[in-house]
């Protein structure tokens, strides 16, 4: 983790003081991050304080707060809303300007993510924006409250329980998110934008971060988190967001991050060496780019990476979207956003109706291709050809030669 922690506080623009932690990195940070966690969190969760960590092993220093009637901080809860959170962030940012450096990058969970959205022109030295698991407009934290809205509404507030805890909402909280919509602002971020969501999130649904995702402009990423929950509780899910996002922003965070990332050695080829840990867990490197491969846990691995078929399936995904994409480029073609769902398994070959092998089992990979865009029928079924038409496809049906030497 990082080599410092410190315990801040500073003040919110209603005058209460909100508390703070400052995630400082081994040296001379590269870059400042500001955090927002999810709807009645804290800066202590578990996603906060590993994202952070993993973003102060990169060089950045991070500052995660409490908003106003949260955790540590002053304040009460039933007297703050999405407005409210968006100028606890912009004083936030006020006061990393004052005593350190003002945020180059904005980092938002849950709600958290749709603040920062909404936040961002307000802090005009961040250059790069990332959102994990968020809603794509603030009321969708109401279906969280179920049946109350009503009551709330009729008798201007209640008690709800939240995540096991009872907080006081009002009306102003359920008005205020009602008229917040961040479609427009997402259009106008002009910010570098990379939208991190879990397909099987059951609070908020992978269909917010199309939204967001279709919304902004370029530059823009897409990070699927696979079978990750919501509040990112597995440590191993929270790191693995917290290395990405590293990655992903030195390209826009310039300075010495950016030379720092480009002085990596290249490697020619693939080079994969165990990494020391655990029974089966692998380094890759390629060019300037560093990936780990394991098993897991049910194989005897830590599951510190994918397992080799996962990184398999993940060749085949990259190469089809990027072929889709290229070709619906050269078309001009209205495509917006491509996603490959990949399993990997091995079945009965008497069970493959279109296979040549009668006998014994083989392996099948199911891949699943969500493309939006105002796409006609035609065009939609002339690109799924075209998946089967990716590079790595055809080199997966062609006959293979692999040969192997002792150095």
């Amino acid at each position: 983790m990082s080599k410092s922690s410190q315990q801040v506080q500073f003040p919110a623009a209603s005058g209460e003081a909100l508390a703070a932690r400052l995630d400082l990195p081994d040296g001379e940070p590269v870059a400042f991050a500001l955090f927002a966690h999810c709807f009645t969190c804290s800066k202590d969760t578990r996603a906060s304080a590993y994202i952070s960590g993993a973003l102060a092993d990169a060089g950045m220093a991070v500052l995660r707060f409490d908003f106003t009637g949260l955790g540590g901080s002053e304040g009460d809860f039933a007297n703050t809303n999405f407005s409210s959170n968006i100028d606890d962030l912009v004083a936030a940012a006020d006061f990393l300007r004052e005593k350190y450096k003002a945020p180059s990058l904005l980092v938002g969970h849950s709600l958290g993510g749709a603040a920062v959205l909404a936040a961002a022109p307000r802090i005009g030295e961040a250059v790069a924006v990332a959102t994990i698991n968020a809603p794509a407009d603030p009321s969708h934290v109401l279906h969280l409250l179920k049946d109350s809205v009503e009551t709330i509404q009729r008798q201007g507030h209640a008690e709800v329980e939240l995540a096991g805890r009872r907080f006081r909402i009002t009306r102003q909280f359920i008005e205020d998110v009602s008229e917040r919509k961040l479609t427009e602002a997402i259009g106008k971020l002009r910010r570098a934008l990379v939208v991190f969501h879990a397909p099987r999130d059951t609070t908020v649904s992978i269909d917010n971060a199309s939204s967001i995702f279709i919304a902004a402009k370029h530059p823009k990423s897409f990070v699927s988190l696979d079978d990750a929950d919501h509040l990112l509780t597995r440590r191993q899910d929270a790191l693995y967001v917290g290395s990405v996002l590293a990655a992903w922003a030195t390209r826009y965070l310039g300075g010495k991050a950016a030379s720092d990332a480009a002085a990596v050695p290249a490697v020619e080829g693939v080079v994969v060496e165990e990494a020391g840990e655990g029974s089966f867990a692998q380094v890759v490197r390629t060019g300037r780019h560093t990936l780990r491969a394991d098993e897991p846990a049910s194989a005897g691995g830590s599951d510190s990476g994918p397992s080799p078929y996962q990184l398999l399936s993940a060749a085949l995904g990259a190469c089809t979207s990027m072929t889709i994409r290229m070709y619906a480029d050269r078309k001009n073609w209205p495509l917006e956003h491509v996603s490959v769902h990949l399993k990997h398994d091995k079945i009965h070959a008497k069970d493959c109706e279109d296979c040549e092998t009668r006998d014994g089992r083989i392996d099948r990979i199911e891949r699943e291709i969500t493309i939006t865009g105002d796409l006609d029928d035609t065009q939609r079924q002339r690109l799924l050809e075209i998946a089967d038409r990716c590079p790595v496809h055809r080199t997966l049906h062609s006959e293979v030669s692999v040969r192997s030497r002792l150095v």
